[in-house]
This record gives structure tokens, C-alpha cells and sequence, in this order.
């Protein structure tokens, strides 16, 4: 079996993945209410409660399945924040060191780039490697709150980045978004919570949807916009526009996502779509990617809730996956990663 570990940002994450079952189990630590209080993730703060957990989270595990069929150690070694990268790296190489095993890094993005398919693994362990190969060309989308990228993996499984934003992330959007109108961290899903109940039409936010012949996302003018409309409105009632201003401003957001999706598949031949990191938990967004999926006859692969946001599992299914897993040593953390293999 694969332990993995993860501490990219706030989440201090172990998992366990057998080849011939998939995941065995995993365990999450969220810092959520620790944060919640300063408005985001405090850097400082996030490396000293790794070190708090990880520990309690490894004896979990021994206690629930064992630990003495593992072969391999996975870690996150980018990109996320340097201290907590940095933790988590420590933690995986010395437990290296304790039990004589090899320690792999393993690259976040390409973890969530994975995700979708952990679930296709599950069901026939056996047939994997054929089923995944029927299903490339295969068009992705990474979605979260520090990155919105669009790859494909092509027949020879090789990765492949074909868009990217150039400024903030969807997921960043979302959360400067609903800091300005006055809501609760984490803001993306206060934002979709109150858009459920708005009426999306009510207000227009720009979309900034790039011409086809221009692969790249933007999303911060869609939060300046946010602020002049803000300003403008002086001493309206806000609480009684809110959800129409949320279900407004989320829509702008995700008709840029699916506009540019739907632009590569027209551009290019896929067999399948995918859909993984935090922000694809957005139920609009997923039943707006499922009926573009739907429209051009492919499968809408989507990474399973518990696997969109930081987690283990990701990590141990890449590190058996994917070739671009590296042997690591004290110099091989890299907290400004991207998707390409290092």
C-alpha cells in the first residue's frame, strides 16, 4: 500500500491507497474555524497545526488498518505554502527513515488533475489502466481557490496545459467576492448558498470571456466590478439584495469556466471531460459542466466531494499513477509548482 500526505495549505490530510482495491481510508484535520477568524488562511498558524495533527491523524490510522503492508510513502511537495509544504515533507522523510521506505514527492496539481479518476479505479482495479486509456484524449479542468487551469492528457497520457488564468483564480474570486459583500470565510460556499435562493439575471457582472483564439482565464475584473457596484449603491438595503447580487456574480464566474471549456472541446476532439478541485463541488457548476459533457456526447468524470478540496487520497492515487513522482531529498519541496512535471 501508499501512505500519503498532504499539508499544501490548511488541511492536514493522510491517506492509505491499495493498487488492487483503491482507497483503503483517509483522515482530514480542516483548520477551518482556526481561520475563520482572521478572514483566510494564516500561514503561520496553518504550519504550526500540521505539526499538531499529523501525529494523532498517523496513530488513526495504525489503529483502524495497520500500517505494516506499506511499501511507499507519498507527499505533497508543491505547490502550496512553503512552511506547510515544509511540514508535511518532514513528517513523510522521517517516517521514511523509521521504517526503511522510499518517500515520493508528488506534485498537487497533479493530484487534483487525477482526482476524477480514483473513482474509476475503485470500480475495477483489474481493468483500470484499459478503461482510463478508452477515455483520452481526455479535457480537464482544475478549478480551486489558487488555481483555474484547463489541461488535456493526450493518447500517450501525457499532460498537457492548454489555459490558465492570468490573474486570480475562480476560487479566489468567489472568496474576494464574498469578503467585500460582508460574508463569512471560507466565501465560495456562502456565495453559492445564498445564490441558490437569488435570481441570477437581476444583476450583470462582466463575464471577461477571452476570444476562442485566446486560452486564458480572468476573474479579477469581475471582483473590481463587484466593488464599484458596491459603491455605488450607497445605503440600500443589502441584505435583501444579497442573493441576487451572490446568484449574479456567481454566474459570471462560471459561464467564463464553461465558455472556455466549451470552446477547447469545439476546438479539438475529446473522449471524456473532467472536473476537480474545490470550486467543482459548486453544484451549478457541475450541472453546467455535466449538461456541456452531455452535448457532445462524452463522460463528465468529476472528482468526489470529499476529493475535490486538499486530501490525501488524490496524493496516494498519483503517486501510484503517475510517472512524474519523484524520489525526494531536503531540497526537492517547490512551493510554486505548476502542472507540468518538474
Amino acid at each position: 500500500m501508499i501512505l500519503a500526505v498532504e499539508s499544501s495549505c490548511d488541511e492536514s490530510a493522510i491517506a492509505l491507497f491499495d493498487p488492487a482495491t483503491g482507497v483503503v481510508d483517509e483522515w482530514v484535520h480542516s483548520q477551518i474555524d482556526l481561520h475563520k477568524e482572521y478572514g483566510g488562511v494564516v500561514p503561520d498558524l496553518a504550519s504550526r497545526e500540521h505539526l499538531k495533527n499529523f501525529i494523532p491523524l498517523l496513530e488513526a490510522a495504525e489503529l483502524n488498518n495497520g500500517l505494516s503492508s506499506i511499501s511507499k510513502i507519498a507527499v505533497t511537495r508543491g505547490p502550496g505554502l512553503a512552511g506547510c509544504l515544509a511540514l508535511g515533507i518532514a513528517f513523510a522523510r522521517s517516517l521514511g527513515v523509521a521504517w526503511g521506505l522510499p518517500v515520493v514527492g508528488v506534485n498537487h496539481l497533479r493530484g487534483h488533475a487525477f482526482s476524477p479518476f480514483i473513482d474509476l479505479h475503485k470500480r475495477s482495479p483489474d481493468q483500470f489502466h484499459d478503461a482510463f486509456g478508452a477515455l483520452l484524449p481526455h479535457l480537464g479542468l482544475v478549478v480551486s481557490g489558487g488555481n483555474t487551469i484547463l489541461f488535456e492528457i493526450n493518447t500517450d497520457k501525457r499532460l498537457k496545459i492548454l489555459a490558465e488564468t492570468v490573474d486570480d483564480a475562480a476560487g479566489e474570486a468567489l472568496d474576494k467576492g464574498a469578503k467585500l459583500l460582508g460574508l463569512a470565510y471560507p466565501g465560495g460556499p456562502e456565495v453559492e448558498r445564498l445564490a441558490a435562493m437569488g435570481d441570477d439575471k437581476v444583476f450583470e457582472f462582466p463575464k471577461a470571456i477571452a476570444p476562442r483564439n485566446e486560452r486564458r482565464f480572468s476573474f479579477s475584473g469581475l471582483k473590481t466590478s463587484l466593488r464599484y457596484r458596491l459603491e455605488k449603491m450607497g445605503d440600500v438595503d443589502l441584505q435583501s439584495i444579497m442573493p441576487d447580487l451572490c446568484a449574479g456574480y456567481q454566474r459570471a464566474v462560471i459561464e467564463q469556466l464553461v465558455g472556455k471549456t466549451k470552446h477547447l472541446i469545439q476546438a479539438s476532439e475529446y473522449c471524456s471531460l473532467g472536473i476537480s478541485g474545490g470550486v467543482s463541488n459548486n453544484k451549478v457548476l457541475r450541472a453546467s459542466m455535466g449538461r456541456l459533457a452531455q452535448a457532445h456526447r462524452m463522460p463528465l468524470l468529476a472528482a468526489q466531494p470529499q476529493h475535490t478540496g486538499d486530501n490525501a487520497a488524490m496524493i496516494a492515487f498519483a503517486a501510484f499513477f503517475d510517472t512524474s513522482a519523484l524520489a525526494l531529498d531536503e531540497f526537492n519541496i517547490d512551493p510554486s509548482l505548476t502542472l507540468a512535471p518538474h
